[in-house]
């Protein structure tokens, strides 16, 4: 395949909007979201399910030409699942080529391998309470690098107990930055900051700063 006749494959595209990030490393800095459409889970407590189908086809120039508009340098490419479609490794590396800080969302249910090493990858790591924790991929995890995140999205204080006991038998706090969250207006915020507390877990709590702000607003 010619250079040229890559750039014109297409991706199938949700949205692309800017918007300041909410969750992980990142939170608060403006930054411009490219939603791939699409995702092989179905997890109990997901927020962005307006996105496992529909979109519109983008050649990856035509994203880079959209996220170059906002005129930010933060880039998160996230989903659905973003891996899951081909031409994604590629527009990672390209975002990173044009000089943006860039961040992939990840369910883990995929290889994430073959990401580019510039690209932070934040990768969600499926609770019990989501219903699909038998996706995890687990090989994922003798990949990280410092510049990963690993998120939890807990439903109750079985989701807790399971999160807490993965993050001491991988040495997941070793390894990069454990971030836990509660499902928004399911588990109460307080409960699991008190939770991590008397633990004394090596971990990040966060709430999702964009729900605080916008609500379920377009996931933003």
């Amino acid at each position: 395949m010619s250079e040229v006749a890559d750039r014109m494959e297409t991706l199938r595209i949700t949205e692309i909007f800017r918007s300041l990030q909410g969750e992980a490393r990142q939170v608060g800095w403006p930054t411009v979201f490219v939603r791939l459409t699409g995702c092989p889970l179905r997890c109990g407590w997901c927020d962005t399910t307006y996105a496992f189908t529909g979109g519109e086809a983008w050649t990856r120039e035509a994203i880079l030409a959209e996220v170059a508009g906002h005129g930010v340098e933060h880039v998160t490419v996230s989903g659905g699942e973003p891996l899951a479609q081909r031409g994604c490794l590629e527009l990672l590396g390209e975002l990173c080529d044009a000089g943006h800080r860039v961040s992939l969302e990840t369910s883990g249910a995929l290889d994430i391998t073959g990401v580019d090493p510039r690209v932070e990858r934040v990768i969600d790591l499926k609770a019990p309470g989501s219903g699909e924790a038998h996706q995890n991929r687990w090989a994922n995890l003798e990949d990280l690098r410092p510049a990963d995140q690993v998120k939890f999205v807990l439903a109750d204080r079985a989701d807790y107990e399971w999160a807490r006991d993965v993050v001491a038998e991988h040495g997941l706090d070793r390894r990069c930055e454990v971030l836990f969250s509660p499902v928004h207006e399911g588990l109460a915020a307080q409960e699991l900051a008190d939770w991590i507390v008397t633990d004394a877990l090596p971990v990040r709590f966060q709430v999702q700063l964009h729900k605080l702000l916008w609500g379920d607003e377009a996931g933003r």
